[in-house]
């Protein structure tokens, strides 16, 4: 049940930052943030199990989401894995056997170019407007309630001008609704509802945020947890972003 909020062009200073909690089974096995050792210039968490990742950027100048797309059958085992898909596009390798995937959302940015991509109910790519966009397990356009929360959180952090990504990472934390949006009826169940998962058995394992500044400078931070909810490691990298002249000199929408 994983939630995440990307603002794409949407600050003047701040073409591209991410924001996103990863909910997952307790016992699945994963190393945290790190820049990987293997050439590919990926600085991301990794699955030990499947291999991929669920969040990351290249310092070649991708980033790549993904979440699962909740369907009421459940995953089919056997698939290949979502996370490989995040590891191939980073590597600017086109994605390969979609339909054969289990249902999924993505985000992803290369350049000056950002695209939503989903294989259910049907493979659909398509560019991802400037502002800021919440991605979840439902549907892009049917945002859930913590999803617009994490959305709102984001821009807050935006219009406040301070960069620390401290602030959005504590914002990650929300166990109850923000008193500000409307009760909807859409959503999870009331146990899979909040932004942070506390559970002993599957709950939010990382939240991580990403941040690009206009003059290049990036950084990804990433901070991990218990089962019981308590904070087990903190990770910040720093990164070179390679920024092409149109988000160098762009303009907030």
């Amino acid at each position: 049940m994983c939630v995440a909020a990307v603002a794409w062009q949407a600050h003047p200073d701040w073409p591209l930052v991410v924001a996103g909690n990863r909910d997952e089974f307790h016992a699945r096995p994963a190393a945290p943030l790190a820049q990987w050792q293997d050439g590919s210039a990926i600085v991301a968490g990794r699955d030990l199990l499947g291999g991929g990742t669920w969040l990351g950027v290249s310092t070649e100048g991708r980033m790549v989401l993904v979440t699962n797309y909740r369907v009421p059958e459940g995953s089919v085992p056997g698939r290949p894995s979502r996370g490989k898909l995040v590891t191939d596009l980073l590597q600017g390798r086109p994605p390969e056997a979609l339909t054969a995937m289990n249902p999924f959302n993505l985000v992803e940015v290369a350049g000056d170019h950002a695209r939503f991509l989903t294989n259910y109910p049907q493979i659909e790519s398509r560019p991802l407007t400037p502002g800021i966009h919440g991605l979840s397990n439902g549907g892009f356009d049917l945002p859930w309630p913590k999803t617009v929360q994490v959305e709102q959180a984001l821009a807050d952090w935006l219009s406040s001008g301070s960069g620390d990504p401290v602030p959005l990472l504590a914002s990650l934390r929300a166990e109850t609704p923000d008193p500000r949006l409307a009760r909807r009826e859409d959503g999870p169940e009331p146990r899979f509802a909040p932004v942070f998962i506390r559970d002993p058995v599957y709950g939010t394992r990382c939240s991580t945020v990403i941040a690009v500044h206009r003059s290049g400078r990036g950084l990804i931070a990433e901070r991990s947890f218990a089962p019981d909810g308590k904070v087990t490691g903190e990770v910040r990298i720093d990164f070179a972003w390679p920024i092409p002249p149109s988000l160098s000199a762009q303009t907030a929408v």
